[in-house]
């Protein structure tokens, strides 16, 4: 295998370093650029295990040494730059030393049969992220994210996300319209209405309506629905956070599956 180019950049000026920042900033501008920026070991390992192959690997300049060894090969190029250029462009609190720039691929096709979650403008970027890992997780292999909901690929979706977007279709700007294309049955989430999820005969596959954090489940997409869904809370909390939420119904879904 030939080994992948390396360039040194210093100076926070260059075109390159600017368009980085931005990537790893800006929550949406990898809509405009068509790459992905991934910050870390861990996410940069899991896009590896799924065979993802990086068009750009970042080192900071210390670490290079290190790097070699074992990511010299991982990117189709490589580009060291400096420490403090680094910790500037980074998300991280504690700034990683490390990261990837991955190509995005072409956007899928809504897929009307497959297990699906539907993100109904859920709109905090850590809520987004944990869905999908649960989504990953518990089978869905499928997310339509409707307008109004957090941008899928922005840096801190991907950092909650902990890698499970490489397993799964993702789908931005869904119109609620182009739903009616799903021909699984549609489930929503309540706080007060609905069937009792532990007692529930829950279809597989299915489609999961996660509902905005204040708002809930738009009342269109209720209208929709097959079933209407609620979670037991002996403890007396009128709702779960739409993540909590999630991970108990997709893992209820799951053991549907699996049973």
């Amino acid at each position: 295998m030939t080994s992948p180019s390396v360039t040194l950049i210093h100076s926070r000026d260059n075109t390159f370093v600017k368009d980085l920042r931005r990537l790893a900033q800006d929550s949406t501008a990898y809509r405009k650029q068509g790459r992905v920026w991934l910050e870390g070991d861990h996410l940069c390992r899991a896009a590896l295990e799924r065979q993802q192959r990086p068009a750009v690997a970042v080192f900071s300049e210390s670490f290079w040494p290190l790097a070699q060894v074992e990511w010299a090969q991982a990117a189709i190029k490589n580009i060291v730059i400096a420490d403090a250029l680094f910790a500037d462009i980074s998300g991280l609190e504690s700034p990683a030393h490390i990261g990837f720039i991955l190509d995005m691929a072409a956007p899928s096709a809504l897929r009307p049969d497959v297990a699906t979650v539907v993100l109904d403008r859920v709109q905090d970027a850590g809520n987004v992220g944990s869905i999908l890992r649960s989504a990953s997780a518990f089978g869905f292999r499928q997310i339509a994210a409707i307008k109004g909901s957090a941008a899928l690929w922005s840096p801190k979706v991907l950092r909650a996300g902990m890698g499970a977007h490489f397993a799964l279709d993702l789908i931005e700007g869904v119109e609620h319209a182009q739903l009616q294309a799903l021909q699984v049955p549609m489930l929503v989430t309540s706080s007060h209405t609905g069937e009792w999820l532990h007692r529930a005969a829950l279809p597989w596959p299915c489609a999961w309506v996660l509902g905005h954090e204040g708002q809930g489940v738009s009342p269109v997409l209720e209208e929709r629905s097959a079933m209407r869904i609620r979670i037991a809370q002996p403890g007396g909390e009128e709702s779960l956070n739409v993540a909590a939420a999630a991970a108990i119904c997709l893992h209820a879904s799951g053991a549907t599956r699996a049973a």
